[in-house]
């Protein structure tokens, strides 16, 4: 009776996390902006992430094609110098850090992490890698709360880390109530 029905679809990106470190770095520049803004949706510091491709609901039984060659692709790459730099918004309602250090680096991994997807057959959003790191969402009613939060991360610059592992990662979005959170279903260090 206690057995757990596992869904059908699940929602899966394949992203990079930066270090704990890294991300208490930001953490204490943007308390300021939390404190000031509680009503924002702020995502949970551990889920944290840079997502290099999002494939959005997919079905379950498709993601352990995604296992080997993800990490294929990590052992042939050596981890990526990144930082957490300045601050944004898109569409003033979305806030982000930017990231810093290794860029071209970074988005040749993005395209070779999609290619992957696509030579496994499956769909990502096919939007420009913009680098970033998506800390919070305005509610509809409040947008101006992004573009002030981002103004406040203008001069922030973190200091450097290393990217030494790629995440296939899944969600709840749209599993019920609460904050969403993710789950590693896989990752593999750089260069191993």
């Amino acid at each position: 009776m206690n057995e757990q029905i596992q869904p059908a679809t699940v929602r899966v990106f394949i992203a990079l996390a930066p270090p704990d470190e890294a991300k208490q770095e930001l953490a204490r520049v943007l308390d300021p902006a939390c404190r000031a803004h509680p009503r924002m949706r702020w995502n949970r510091i551990e889920d944290w992430h840079i997502t290099l491709a999002f494939l959005g609901e997919v079905p379950a039984s498709v993601v352990p094609l995604l296992r080997a060659p993800l990490a294929r692709l990590a052992a042939a790459r050596a981890p990526l110098t990144l930082a957490l730099r300045g601050g944004g918004h898109f569409d003033e309602r979305v806030l982000w850090s930017g990231i810093d250090g290794d860029l071209d680096e970074l988005r040749l991994l993005a395209a070779e992490v999609r290619a992957v997807v696509d030579d496994c057959g499956l769909t990502h959003t096919n939007r420009p890698f913009r680098p970033h790191l998506t800390l919070a969402r305005a509610r509809r009613d409040t947008p101006s709360c992004a573009v002030q939060a981002a103004a406040g991360l203008t001069e922030f610059t973190g200091r450097p880390w290393q990217a030494a592992r790629l995440h296939l990662v899944a969600s709840n979005v749209g599993r019920g109530p609460g904050p969403i959170h993710y789950r590693d279903v896989g990752a593999w260090s750089f260069g191993a």
